[in-house]
């Protein structure tokens, strides 16, 4: 199977490599011409893509629309802090012009105490001085009292916001994907949207209709993924590296329990022999945290079917392969499941079978032929360094 790559990407069929060989071009003379760190230029060239005065035909435009919004996010936040540290230094600059006039003031008032002491007693004077020493020693116990009261304080408080923060968060987060699920429409419409900018061009199927919600929150989202008797019921994500849903969620909120998310190099709209998702073993049962539950025979028959549908078609997938692996190094020649997308032969892809049958945790009786499509569910176990814990299944349906 010839294997065309071009800006990271791989593509299965010439049409579509010379799609993105265009766009390709059309992005780098982009470049040239803009400055990736004055946001107003960001912004017009956004603004551009947006009233199709600029248009792409292949997934390079998706990731380079995707590069000039998370670089205009990040702008904004740069602009709104040096505005905000511009407000802190004024403000800093007139308590400091405030106490100079106070010492002035004092100082004054100082030396005119001492054009009335000299007519005062010297016993007087002494009592006085005495007095106000007292008084100084006072306020510096007084002070040093209120800093430890203030310290413990803080601590205290940070303690209970952390925890409220935790369960806030952990609450949120189950109503916001229920929410979520509950945007899935699955009553049928006449007209179905389409994902490609433009569409004459391209073979990008439309998006089904109960997802068009979900996608037009957010153009990231690649499916949904629920496997009865979990937790699992969640949305999958994507983009151009596998590490921003590491630690953000739909909403493209930072989130430490992260997203499921479609490997970069997968293809939904044109599946590969095999789709990696990833997502974290949360001790909460979020996310992953239940996938090893599969570890269990007695749960695999109860449970030997789960639901992956991508945004363009519904999917039954029956489970084939259960088992614990690692993230080896590269130079060592083992089997490495996370580097198996497509199959270039039919002996290559009944390689890998046979490789996943070995370290099964049991047999499930499902087998697959070359030309089927399977899907491969991975999070991390702690049985092992790098561990990983791996659920392999075939769509039926």
């Amino acid at each position: 199977m010839q294997q065309l790559e071009i800006g990271g990407r791989t593509f299965r069929d010439i049409d579509s490599y010379n799609c993105a060989k265009r766009d390709y071009a059309k992005i780098e003379d982009i470049k040239t011409s803009l400055d990736m760190t004055d946001i107003a230029s960001v912004r017009d060239t956004l603004s551009q893509i947006e009233h199709r005065s600029v248009r792409f035909e292949s997934l390079l435009g998706d990731d380079f629309i995707e590069e000039l919004e998370d670089c205009l996010k990040a702008l904004e936040r740069d602009e709104a802090y040096a505005l905000e540290n511009s407000d802190k230094n004024t403000k800093g600059r007139r308590r400091q012009q405030k106490s100079i006039e106070h010492g002035e003031r004092n100082k004054k008032d100082a030396k005119r105490g001492t054009d009335k002491d000299k007519n005062r007693d010297r016993h007087h004077v002494e009592d006085e001085l005495l007095d106000i020493e007292v008084r100084k020693i006072i306020k510096r116990k007084e002070i040093r009292r209120k800093l430890m009261i203030a310290a413990l304080s803080v601590v205290f408080i940070g303690s209970m916001g952390y925890l409220i923060f935790y369960f806030s968060m952990y609450y949120k987060n189950g109503m916001e994907y229920e929410s979520l699920s509950k945007l899935i429409d699955d009553t049928p419409k006449e007209t179905e949207y389409k994902v490609n900018i433009v569409k004459e061009e391209l073979d990008t199927p439309p998006v089904l209709a109960k997802y068009e919600t979900l996608y037009q929150k957010n153009r990231k989202i690649v499916g949904w993924l629920k496997v009865d008797g979990t937790n699992i019921d969640y949305p999958v994500m994507q983009t151009v590296n596998n590490e921003y849903y590491l630690d953000h969620n739909f909403n493209q909120e930072y989130d430490k329990n992260g997203s499921l998310f479609l490997d970069k190099d997968c293809d939904a709209a044109h599946p590969n022999d095999n789709m990696i998702i990833y997502g974290h073993h949360m001790k909460s049962g979020k996310m992953f945290g239940q996938l090893n539950y599969y570890a269990r025979e007695d749960f695999f028959k109860e449970h030997p079917s789960f639901v992956f549908d991508t945004i363009y078609e519904e999917g039954v997938y029956d489970v084939m392969y259960v088992f614990r692996s690692k993230i080896y190094n590269e130079d060592e020649v083992v089997f490495k499941y996370y580097k198996f997308l497509d199959a270039t032969s039919e002996a290559e892809f009944e390689s890998n079978m046979n490789e996943m049958d070995a370290i099964s945790l049991y047999d499930t009786g499902v087998r697959a032929k070359y030309g089927d499509k399977l899907i491969t569910l991975s999070t991390c176990d702690n049985s092992e360094s790098n561990g990983r814990f791996v659920v392999v299944a075939k769509k039926v349906k």
